[in-house]
């Protein structure tokens, strides 16, 4: 299946989750946010959404700073 991060492309074989999706592109750091279809999803989610075929996920970090 194909997904899309950040508008780049990955493939992910058999019923990947939003946490294999982002393990998959070594986006796992502390301070990120993940949202499918301008839907921001819990982290406490991430191990159960399910992720079908063409799905788009953002990903956005946190940045300390004034």
């Amino acid at each position: 299946m194909k997904i899309y991060i950040n508008k780049k492309e990955f493939t992910l074989d058999g019923a990947p989750t939003l946490a294999d999706a982002l393990a998959h592109a070594e986006m796992t750091a502390p301070g990120i946010a993940a949202a499918i279809g301008n839907r921001v999803i819990r982290r406490a989610d991430w191990t159960t959404t399910q992720l079908a075929d063409g799905m788009e996920i953002t990903v956005i970090s946190a940045v300390c700073g004034g």
